[in-house]
């Protein structure tokens, strides 16, 4: 069987699951779609006018259990109820082939990733909203990463003529692989001296 046709006979057989807890708690719903993305599989339901969302909600720890979900995150989303669960095969989002399922990338704006919903997170340095950009996290949760990409798809969708970029590393560990690509002013700085001076230059 198709790997496909499987993916699909599951979703169905998630979304019965759904209504049989549904129906079990005399909860009127129905599954009227969903959407699978490499973290999460979203279902929506459709239930009766008057019905609330909380008397869903309280249903989360049913609704895992019955799907063998390790948890299930029940919330509305304008005029549906969406039922979340984590994606049992999770797909990692490589840049490249996400940039190419993009037409149109305005100029300075860096391809991040995935939203909860699927669809391409974008980022543009030009808006007159975004000053500044701070990338925070615990140790090993991928801030590094998130940098990087931020600048490999800048660097990919932009001139040298059109963007140039210095980098500072103080760990040194970084940017070292970012250090040859076109858009990069300078060798990547690693010391404070170096910063100072590559910031002086730029002002």
């Amino acid at each position: 069987m198709a790997p496909r046709t499987r993916r699909t006979r599951k979703l169905n057989y998630q979304a019965d699951r759904i209504e049989q807890v549904l129906a079990q708690h005399k909860v009127p719903g129905r599954v009227k779609g969903g959407t699978v993305t490499p973290r999460f599989v979203q279902f929506k339901l459709a239930t009766q006018v008057g019905a609330k969302v909380s008397k869903v909600a309280a249903l989360s720890e049913e609704i895992a259990l019955a799907l063998g979900a390790r948890e299930a995150r029940i919330y509305r989303d304008g005029g549906d109820i969406n039922v979340e669960i984590p994606n049992d095969r999770p797909a990692p989002v490589r840049l490249l082939p996400l940039s190419k399922r993009l037409t149109v990338i305005p100029p300075v704006t860096a391809v991040l990733g995935l939203d909860e919903q699927g669809v391409p997170l974008l980022l543009r340095l030009s808006a007159p909203d975004v000053a500044h950009v701070l990338i925070a996290g615990t140790t090993g949760s991928g801030k590094t990463a998130l940098a990087r990409t931020l600048l490999t798809s800048l660097a990919m969708h932009n001139h040298p003529g059109q963007l140039q970029m210095i980098l500072i590393d103080p760990k040194g560990r970084g940017f070292g692989p970012l250090a040859t690509l076109p858009n990069v002013h300078g060798e990547v700085a690693k010391t404070p001296e170096e910063a100072v001076a590559r910031l002086t230059w730029l002002v």
